[in-house]
């Protein structure tokens, strides 16, 4: 029996019209687009038509505020280092508790090189701490950094308003959306937002592309130094096939959007209240918010989530853990902890990501083996004492 696989917030299956888009571009129209030849006259246009499918997208207004990259990281690293470059005299940065590594790692890398960090808390829901904001801003804030959309909990953050409030102090506005784009609509044009990342391997694209929506009149200092590629705002030879491969995916996901807010979410929700009637002691993260469609996180009492995961994939599931195991202990996940999840699910916390490839009978199959490998993990648990039972309970 074929596996299941949910776990399309890390990656997702490249979409065969997405390998059809970038096959000519591997073969017969491999010339390079800034040539002068006529070589290059298939590869450009390429990048063209790319361009404006990845702006109507995110809703930008221009094609030319679309700079192709190799993904997420390297979008929220061009977006916070370039603001601080072109703010002479601004030393602050401002983010959230619950962003992604590529912010978080980053803004530590800052902090200890003089730039001041403001970490932003969260409420139990997930949902970002609004006057810690407001009182974090201020004329010394090079740019503020804010995730769209949550790669673990799925929960969405209000980026309009944010954008919004950090424009009125002064500060330029980055969001990661990465896990937000080709799940909701995005129509940045109509927001204050400066800067916007996104990956296309996050939406049936390959791995190694990305792209970052800069607002026109936005100064970007380029961390990508070389030739005069993507208007002098990222150097080297474009990646056309993946260019051509995100255009594509990108046109998919805007058709595909109706589909993810009622037949994607419909099965995630299917899936969630059978985990919660079926397996007691679960905490379902970040049901009280705004989710994307396709995103479920369930911290399990009693268990750890990577033994969960193991067992999972053993039984042909494919799931991720809220948590990332590092320097060779288990920890639990920086969203999980920030979120107040309790001490007695902290550990058991596994992500469950659906995509517009999801079949009914998948959820299906996933709803019936679920609790038995919960079950099986708890029987093999040491007992616990002083522990409290969590019940159903959600947060």
């Amino acid at each position: 029996m074929a596996a299941i696989y949910l776990d399309n917030n890390a990656t997702t299956r490249v979409d065969a019209r997405v390998i059809d888009a970038m096959l000519p571009f591997l073969k017969e129209h491999f010339g390079n687009p800034s040539s002068m030849h006529a070589f290059a006259a298939a590869p450009l246009a390429a990048v063209r038509l790319a361009r404006g499918q990845v702006r109507e997208l995110v809703g930008a207004a221009h094609d030319d505020e679309i700079v192709f990259n190799s993904g997420g990281t390297e979008g929220a690293n061009a977006a916070i280092r370039s603001a601080l470059e072109v703010s002479p005299g601004k030393t602050e940065v401002i983010t959230s508790a619950v962003e992604h590594p590529a912010v978080l790692t980053l803004c530590n890398a800052l902090s200890s090189s003089g730039v001041r960090v403001h970490v932003i808390p969260v409420d139990k829901r997930g949902q970002l701490d609004m006057a810690a904001y407001q009182a974090a801003l201020s004329d010394r804030v090079a740019v503020v950094s804010m995730m769209w959309a949550n790669n673990e909990t799925g929960v969405v953050f209000p980026v309009a308003e944010l954008a919004a409030k950090a424009k009125a102090a002064g500060a330029l506005f980055h969001t990661d959306a990465v896990q937000a784009a080709g799940k909701i609509p995005l129509n940045v044009k109509s927001t204050s937002i400066d800067m916007l990342s996104i990956s296309g391997h996050k939406l049936h694209a390959p791995k190694g592309i990305g792209a970052l929506y800069v607002r026109r009149g936005v100064r970007i200092a380029p961390q990508v130094i070389g030739g005069r590629q993507e208007r002098g705002r990222r150097g080297g030879t474009e990646n056309v096939p993946a260019i051509a491969a995100l255009g594509k995916a990108a046109e998919l996901a805007l058709q595909h959007l109706e589909y993810e807010a009622t037949s994607v979410r419909a099965l995630r929700d299917r899936f969630q209240d059978a985990i919660t009637s079926s397996i007691p002691g679960c905490l379902i993260v970040g049901s009280e918010s705004e989710r994307v469609p396709n995103t479920l996180n369930v911290a399990f009492t009693g268990v750890v989530g990577e033994d969960v995961v193991l067992l999972l994939d053993r039984a042909g599931i494919a799931a991720s853990l809220g948590s990332a195991c590092a320097a060779g202990s288990f920890e639990p996940s920086h969203v999980l902890r920030a979120m107040q999840v309790p001490e007695s699910a902290l550990h058991g916390g596994v992500r469950f990501s659906l995509s517009r490839e999801t079949t009914a009978e998948e959820i299906d199959r996933a709803i019936d083996i679920i609790p038995g490998v919960i079950a099986k993990l708890r029987d093999m648990a040491p007992p616990t004492e002083g522990v409290p039972a969590m019940g159903d309970a959600h947060a």
